[in-house]
């Protein structure tokens, strides 16, 4: 049940990756520009980020089952307004009421999973919590494509209700409630500085992208405003005795190098993941359906290579496996630019490519994870569960910000000149996105042929270009990974020291807290 849980989460993202050309469509969507869909993905990974290390926190005080269920509700209500929503705007102010939903969903589960289970049992525990990963992914993009195939871009949310009631209702008699008996206070100041600095700074970096203009004082001020906040952020983190994110932690290179090499593989993978949907559906015109059963070879990988990396882990150490998957996640990347992946390729080699992302990530996030959790005591779980999804959903946010951005500027350098001769309207659109470029074309008809090549092309270089820099940001990764991370032996004797279990509260004193 708990990776039930995490696989709606995870669902939901999947699901959307297949769905924004659709929302991007004026005609059967909201007509959504690239800087609007970053948005609708960024508003949810941002809040939920912001808020994942408070929610661990409130876990542990109020009892991690009652804050799950609560967040499923909150989930589905969002799934429901943005399923509904009426413009780009509506769907990214719902979008950030889901990352509040699933910001109090995620930490709970890795929590529960560490209370529940023995050091002995908690890896392969873990492998098959992020093994629910790689079924999200097999089941979204292909439910996805099903749903726009029938039914309106809202279905794509819509369908989270059912799943979640249904899941809410068993975990109220399958999951057991459990609580750190010495809880943390929370810590609003630094909840708002880590949300006001991160959005700040996404929006610089979106903006940078969808001007083109990197020096301009509407993308500088708002990076500059966003760095120092989170330095604000970061300085009283380390001098509060309650900190939202204790940066303390980091001390400990189990845990700095785990959440480390999370972040990295994260950031690298996410970016190409927000592109690769436009590149099969208005590059090679697939159809939604068809696009999703393209990333059935990562979830594959997934499925097959979670389950073992417990088995490899303590076969090689955690640092060699956790290396390797981030050296095949730069593998799959820099085919992108080294094959000169183009309107022409075999689908089977992007197959190929997206088999490797998906073993690369099976490999990187189950020791990552293991290492994050052996790092700290059991009752501190939710604070770790916290730390190493907070690490996930800003690098997330930060690929589709940066790389995003950098797609957008070298799709509009490229197609700077085809367009010179058009209307300025028809040209601000066309540069916005290959979307927007497909939707003039349509409109010149037959003279709009050469601009659709042009559109093709001008997105496949700027394609190239930013899986390369993910691929980099990886192998820089598997370098930090390899001088960083400790290697076999200490990570097993964490894992086998002694760790006091939490009881379950009496049911008297659970009914007085009420």
């Amino acid at each position: 049940m708990l990776t039930f849980s995490l696989l709606v989460v995870v669902l939901d993202n999947t699901i959307l990756n297949v769905a924004l050309k659709t929302i991007a469509d004026p005609h059967v969507g909201l007509g959504a520009t690239q800087s609007q869909l970053e948005w609708a993905i960024n508003a949810y990974t941002l809040v939920f980020a912001g808020l994942l290390f408070t929610f661990g926190v409130v876990g542990d005080r109020l009892g991690r089952r009652r804050v799950l269920i609560t967040g499923m509700t909150v989930f589905a209500l969002a799934s429901l307004l943005s399923s509904y929503a009426q413009s780009p705007g509506q769907l990214i102010w719902a979008r950030a009421l889901m990352g509040l939903g699933g910001a109090a969903i995620m930490p709970q589960t890795l929590s529960i999973i560490t209370n529940v289970f023995e050091p002995r049992e908690r890896g392969r525990a873990i492998g098959v919590w992020s093994g629910a990963v790689g079924v999200a992914v097999a089941i979204g993009p292909v439910t996805g494509g099903l749903l726009l195939d029938h039914f309106w871009w809202g279905s794509v949310f819509l369908i989270n209700v059912p799943v979640i009631v249904v899941g809410a209702v068993l975990m109220v008699f399958l999951v057991p409630e459990s609580r750190n008996p010495r809880p943390g206070r929370l810590d609003p100041l630094g909840v708002l500085l880590s949300i006001v600095g991160l959005i700040s700074l996404s929006y610089g970096i979106i903006r940078g992208g969808e001007h083109g203009d990197w020096l301009a004082a509407g993308v500088l001020g708002p990076i500059a405003a966003g760095l120092a906040v989170l330095a604000a952020f970061a300085w009283h983190e380390a001098r509060t005795d309650h900190p939202a994110f204790d940066v303390r932690l980091f001390r400990d290179p189990r845990l700095s190098s785990g959440v480390s090499s999370i972040a990295l593989c994260f950031f690298a993978a996410s970016g190409v993941f927000f592109f690769a949907g436009f590149y099969m559906q208005s590059v090679r015109g697939l159809t939604p359906l068809h696009a999703g059963a393209m990333l059935l070879p990562f979830a594959a990988a997934q499925l097959i290579f979670s389950p073992l990396t417990a088995t490899t882990v303590r076969r090689f150490g955690a640092r060699a496996v956790c290396a390797g998957g981030l050296l095949l996640v730069a593998m799959a990347l820099g085919a992108y630019p080294l094959l000169r992946v183009g309107t022409d390729t075999p689908l089977w080699v992007l197959c190929v490519m997206f088999f490797l992302q998906g073993a690369g990530l099976a490999n990187v996030v189950s020791p990552a994870t293991e290492a994050v959790m052996s790092a700290l005591p059991r009752e501190k779980a939710g604070a770790g569960s916290a730390l190493n999804n907070t690490a996930r959903q800003v690098a997330v946010a930060m690929g589709v910000a940066v790389l995003g951005s950098l797609l957008a500027s070298v799709y509009r350098d490229r197609l700077a000149q085809p367009l010179a001769a058009l209307p300025s309207g028809a040209r601000a659109t066309a540069s916005e996105s290959i979307e927007g470029a497909h939707a003039v074309a349509e409109r010149m008809g037959a003279a709009g042929q050469s601009l659709l090549g042009n559109a093709d092309l001008a997105f496949v270089e700027a394609m190239r270009v930013a899986a390369g820099t993910g691929a980099v940001v990886a192998l820089l990764g598997a370098l930090l990974v390899l001088r960083a991370m400790p290697g076999r032996r200490p990570l097993e004797n964490a894992a086998e020291g002694p760790v006091e279990r939490v009881p379950e509260p009496a049911p008297d004193l659970e009914k007085g807290r009420r």
